[in-house]
């Protein structure tokens, strides 16, 4: 108490008892890990521990950004949400759909992550239509209840407008407070809508980027909801990473891009799917080719008979008064409305209300349209161009059509002019392909597996993860989020432990001339072949190895050659890791297994001398140790094994 009797004369600030609980926990000597709402008072239990370390003669680290943020995310002192109010029951019994059985998981394991003693941070994935933004209004009511703030970060103005109609509709009936911040607003309802943001007078604000500026203070924010997030840039993402430390956050996303998914399959982020499709919905026909006249032609006069509307894309706003001029003169019966992002916020509003009133036949606009735009109407889209597209806008602007019990049309045209590249004419083979309900994870998992995982920690890599390289640094990160998550269950594997299983085995090379892979043949599921070479990857011992092979054999029939060789260079690569062996290749029509250097000093060098005998036409050199491929392929594959056993029992001696 004398602690903090002095610490109250030095800052006569009085103390509530969020901050008294910290305090007293600080004082009693215990490890605490602070989050909590910006404004809530974290700075003064900081000045607290750092009075009490200089008290009793501690020196003080401050930590990095980075593991600030880890401690936060998995820690166990923050804001946790109390159960479900009646408001919130009868507010989702208002719900005019009847709700999917992945939408119901979904909602429960955000309400579940809420009510926890740490800071949510979980990806929805659900395709187009399939009720993200429900769960996220229920998500957002519930934290309204607890009379805290919520904001809801959208790409593009459009979707910032529609998500305000949606919430104030949905939220009428009761006392919450909604408004919007983007460029539709004037400077005089801006200002407004941030002086009630600061004084705490509204509870929810639906914006794009104009919710990250330095003018934006909130009185008691605890949600962040973000729609999304693969639109928004880096500098906006580390603004939002700076929030994940303090908030609740909310992602939404029907396709993924490599580096988000890859982060959530890896574990560092919740990830909850939405697979079941909304009842009556039909999957769209898509078509994609050269740009042909008549058949554009074809599909608007189609579209219009029905009393349907047509979304016709050409992303280039230079140029966009000439296609307009072409359409005129196409369907000159139709009513053409144009919006782009370069208009006046005000005629492009009126031309957005008027398209969703039913007033315009024809909206020729950009990729603006690309994100939650929901018309049910409108069943037809055009997009020219479209080899100039990625693979998620592509199916983002599929998702604009199909959206009630109407069979939706989707026409990819390509420039008859320019040849795509071979990535695009990939991409919109895939989009062509992928036609099935619920396809946007599948087209995620594709596009991860067209591109890779991304660079997480930016363009370069450097320090630790340089040295053991990307792969490798994800699966220690998985195994750390598993650490982490699982403190205070039980006895955890020392560190020696985790690296003896793992260290070696990502460190080691293995390139034999055999054709290892899965084939499409004979496991036809692109997402079923990357999860199941995940989980190859993932295998550090040689028994688990045979047990996977026996596996495949059973679920997909008797194992090609290709899988056979596969499972081969696995227990290659477990042996070689067992005996700390950098590489096993060809050359020169001989086997090379390399040795680490001597005196590399990293750990990995064999114990001792190398065996006596390590077999028939084993030669040694300096760090090196040279098969001979003999005639028959099978007798080189037995000695490698082998000798790689041999070399492990060296290394264990």
């Amino acid at each position: 108490m004398e602690l903090l009797e002095s610490f109250r004369s030095k800052y006569p600030f009085p103390l509530d008892d969020f901050q008294l609980e910290a305090i007293h926990a600080i004082e009693s000597g215990q490890s605490v890990i602070v989050s909590a709402p910006t404004g809530a008072g974290k700075t003064l239990v900081a000045e607290f521990a750092i009075h009490a370390a200089l008290a009793a003669g501690r020196r003080i680290v401050y930590t990095t950004p980075l593991k600030a943020l880890s401690n936060q995310k998995f820690g166990d002192f923050t804001r946790a949400f109390g159960p479900d109010t009646p408001w919130q029951a009868e507010l989702e019994a208002s719900f005019p759909y009847v709700e999917t059985e992945d939408q119901l998981r979904a909602i429960r394991e955000v309400k579940t992550d809420m009510e926890r003693a740490r800071p949510m941070d979980r990806l929805i994935c659900g395709d187009v239509g399939y009720g993200k933004t429900e769960v996220a209004l229920r998500a957002a009511f519930k934290a309204v209840m607890e009379g805290t703030q919520v904001v809801v970060l959208v790409p593009t103005t459009i979707l910032a407008q529609q998500h305000l109609h949606t919430f104030q509709a949905r939220l009428a009936p009761y006392p919450v407070k909604v408004e919007m911040l983007s460029r539709f607003r004037s400077r005089a309802e801006a200002e407004s809508i941030l002086a009630q943001l600061a004084a705490g007078a509204l509870d929810i604000v639906i914006g794009t980027h104009r919710l990250l500026q330095k003018d934006v203070h909130f009185k008691n924010l605890s949600l962040l909801i973000i729609d999304e997030e693969q639109r928004f840039g880096v500098t906006h993402k580390e603004q939002l990473k700076q929030m994940r430390t303090e908030v609740d956050v909310l992602t939404l996303t029907a396709t993924p891009i490599p580096r988000t998914l890859y982060l959530s399959l890896t574990g560092v982020r919740d990830i909850s799917t939405i697979n079941t499709p909304p009842e009556e919905r039909l999957p769209i026909i898509t078509h994609s080719g050269p740009y042909n006249e008549r058949v554009a032609r074809q599909a608007i006069l189609r579209e219009l008979d029905r009393g349907g509307q047509v979304f016709f894309v050409h992303n280039r706003v230079q140029s966009i008064g000439v296609v307009r001029q072409k359409l005129e003169r196409l369907i000159p019966q139709a009513r053409l409305g144009v919006g782009h992002g370069q208009m006046d916020e005000h005629e492009l509003s009126q031309v957005m209300d008027q398209f969703a009133n039913g007033e315009i036949d024809i909206l020729l606009c950009t990729s603006i349209i690309e994100s939650g735009l929901d018309i049910p109407n409108a069943n037809t889209l055009i997009v020219d161009r479209a080899d100039t597209f990625g693979l998620a806008q592509l199916y983002q602007l599929r998702g604009r059509v199909g959206r009630g019990a109407a069979r939706a049309y989707a026409y990819f045209f390509t420039d008859t002019r320019h040849r795509p590249t071979a990535e695009a004419h990939e991409r919109l083979e895939t989009i062509a392909e992928q036609t099935e309900l619920g396809a946007g994870y599948s087209i995620a998992m594709r596009d991860l597996e067209m591109r890779g995982a991304g660079d997480i920690l930016g363009r370069r890599q450097s320090g630790q993860i340089a040295a053991v390289g990307f792969h490798l640094y994800t699966r220690l990160l998985s195994e750390a989020v598993k650490r982490l998550r699982s403190e205070g269950r039980g006895p955890q594997p020392a560190a020696s432990d985790f690296e003896t299983r793992t260290s070696h085995l990502g460190l080691t090379t293995v390139d034999l001339p055999l054709p290892a892979s899965l084939p499409s043949d004979y496991i036809a599921d692109r997402r079923l072949r990357l999860q199941l070479y995940r989980r190859l990857a993932d295998l550090t011992d040689e028994s688990e190895v045979e047990a996977v092979g026996s596996e495949l054999a059973d679920r997909f029939g008797p194992l090609p050659r290709a899988v056979e060789d596969l499972i081969y260079q696995l227990k290659v690569k477990v042996r070689a890791g067992r005996a700390g062996v950098e590489a096993v290749s060809s050359d020169s029509g001989q086997i090379v297994i390399t040795l680490p250097a001597a005196g590399k000093g990293d750990g990995r060098g064999l114990s001792g001398a190398l065996p006596a005998n390590l077999g028939p036409g084993v030669r040694v050199s300096k760090n090196r140790l040279w098969l001979a491929r003999a005639a028959s392929e099978g007798d080189w594959r037995a000695q490698l094994l082998e000798v790689l056993a041999k070399l492990g029992e060296a290394q264990t001696a």
